[in-house]
Order: structure tokens, then sequence, then C-alpha cells
């Protein structure tokens, strides 16, 4: 195996376990549209964004990546708040 085979292979298998993890971080944003719901709170939540970011970017080993992972972290953010509006339009609008 090559090095781009060995790259695509390891690229493979990271793509494989952040769908898993997607799905969990899905579930979880579900639970929390329910309870936005329950206790009529708005989706956009700056300071837990904020907060989440400073977090995450403080366990970056290669600080070079900071601007990277923040244009990443900024799609699975939004992708969480279009996905709790989702919900709340659709499935939970009943359940107030």
């Amino acid at each position: 195996m090559n090095k781009l085979e060995e790259a695509r292979e390891i690229i493979n298998q990271v793509d494989d376990e952040m769908i898993d993890l997607f799905m969990k971080r899905m579930a979880a944003v579900k639970m929390v549209a329910e309870y936005k719901v329950e206790n009529n709170i708005p989706v956009l939540d700056s300071i837990r964004e904020d907060t989440i970011k400073t977090r995450n970017i403080d366990k970056l080993s290669n600080k070079v990546l900071e601007g990277y992972y923040l244009e990443f972290f900024d799609g699975v953010l939004q992708a969480s708040k279009e996905y709790q509006k989702y919900l709340i339009e659709n499935e939970l609008k009943g359940n107030k």
C-alpha cells in the first residue's frame, strides 16, 4: 500500500467514525430541542457556542489548524441549529 492509499484508508475510517459520532450528536441535539420547547428557550445560544468553540480550540495540539477547525465546527453548529428548528417546527410544536 502506498502513502496515498494509506492516507485514504485512514480518512475512510475516520469518516466512518464521524458518521457514528454525528448520529450520536444529533440525537443529543434532539434532546436539546425538546428541552428548549418545554422551557420556551430560543434555538440560538451564542454564549454556549462561544464556550464550546473556546474549549475545543484549547484542545487542538496543532494551532495552525484552528481556523480550519472553526470552519468545520461552524458547519456542525449550523447543522445542529437547523435540525433543532426542523424538529421544533415539524415534530415538537404540539408538545409545548
